[in-house]
């Protein structure tokens, strides 16, 4: 995966280099993208690196553990969990926990954008049940097709 959000930082900024927006907390997680993948929403395939802050950027081969579904205005899409290690169970609720947070943050900002649609944490997930829904990136691939 390729990191697109190093642990710490306030800036959400894609694969594409648009700005999605400014976050008002830090991430707690690297956050990135699988390059080859497709998720339900048009992008790139999410995830999260647990572990320590990884430049913008850099390119990680980790093991995938787990997902977290999320609903953004009625589009649900697959965030993969990943780390080097094996979870424990405090971390597991973190990234619930994070999610969740994150997506009452998504639905205030759908608010103020206008936005319609249900905005929602779905919990944790398989894995691969969420690789298998995502589709391979091809080359007309130009970026997400879901405004943010």
């Amino acid at each position: 995966m390729i990191i697109e959000i190093p642990r710490g930082s306030f800036l959400k900024k894609g694969i594409t280099e648009r700005i999605d927006f400014v976050s008002p907390f830090p991430s707690p997680f690297n956050y990135g993208a699988v390059p080859h993948l497709v998720g339900l929403d048009g992008d790139l395939l999410d995830a999260v690196v647990l572990g320590p802050r990884l430049r913008r950027g850099t390119r990680v081969e980790v093991n995938v553990l787990g997902a977290v579904g999320l609903t953004d205005r009625d589009v649900y899409d697959d965030k993969l969990v990943c780390s080097h290690w094996p979870l424990r169970a405090s971390q597991r609720l973190l990234v619930l926990y994070f999610f969740h947070f994150y997506a009452r943050c998504k639905r205030l900002l759908n608010f103020y954008r206008g936005r319609r649609g249900l905005t929602r944490c779905e919990g944790w997930g398989d894995a691969h049940a969420a690789i298998a829904r995502a589709r391979p990136r091809d080359d007309t691939w130009e970026g997400p097709t879901v405004p943010f």
